[in-house]
């Protein structure tokens, strides 16, 4: 078996433990600690989270959409791939090291979408992003994390607590979508939504988008407005 190789380390600010890029012939992995967080091998869900959302936005041709985590851009490019020429994608990435392999080792798998000009990356939280004022976004993508809790960085916890959601919430325009990945179920995270004040759709999809294989957790939800509680959407199998 042809062995890994450790191309590059990325220190996340105000963590102890870095991001690691590694190699195995023409695969690669970022991991923290002994925890793999993206494969190019398993990029299903990832694009599924941008497909999905841009499906249900396709009566917004300026729609403006702020993903959380730049990764191997696999979301990226499916969001490109499906929003028409006005619209308008910010990217916010922590990490300056995951920038530069996008410009650098992984170039290959961006495809040039960082040179689209409907994208605006900027090296922030994301956090700071959402709270930049109300009605800013027509959909927020978060990947930022293994799930919705702060395991490759603490404060991460902040953006799914109910003080995150509810800013999420405000950062959103009526009917508005918040989309979360996770590598695993969490059975509180979807009443948490709901509480925020979102109608949730909670999907199961196959991690390397075929018939087979691990499933991936996402999260859609639509900004509801007071008063307003329209049934979910059936989750997909």
């Amino acid at each position: 078996m042809i062995p890994w190789v450790h191309l590059d380390t990325g220190a996340i600010p105000g963590e102890s433990v870095p991001l690691r890029l590694m190699r195995r012939g023409d695969e690669y992995s970022i991991v923290v600690g002994t925890i793999e967080l993206m494969n190019n091998r398993l990029r299903g869900s990832e694009e599924a989270l941008a497909a999905i959302t841009c499906e249900r936005l396709r009566d917004r041709p300026r729609a403006r959409i702020l993903i959380g985590g730049l990764g191997m851009g696999f979301t990226l490019r499916a969001a490109l791939k499906d929003l028409g020429p006005e619209a308008r994608v910010v990217v916010a990435e922590l990490v300056p090291a995951v920038t530069s392999w996008a410009r650098g080792p992984l170039a290959h798998l961006f495809g040039g979408s960082l040179d689209d000009p409907r994208v605006e990356l900027v090296e922030a939280d994301v956090n700071r992003l959402i709270q930049s004022g109300p009605g800013q976004y027509d959909a927020i993508l978060l990947d930022v994390d293994n799930g919705p809790e702060g395991m490759v960085r603490r404060e991460n916890d902040r953006l799914y607590d109910s003080w995150g959601l509810k800013r999420a919430h405000y950062a959103l325009r009526p009917g508005g979508l918040l989309g979360v990945w996770s590598g695993g179920p969490d059975r509180h995270f979807k009443s948490r939504l709901q509480r925020s004040g979102f109608s949730v759709d909670e999907l199961r999809v196959r991690a390397n988008g075929g018939t087979s294989g691990r499933r991936h957790v996402l999260w859609i939800a639509e900004r509801r407005e007071a008063g307003a509680n329209p049934p979910a959407r059936k989750a997909a199998r």
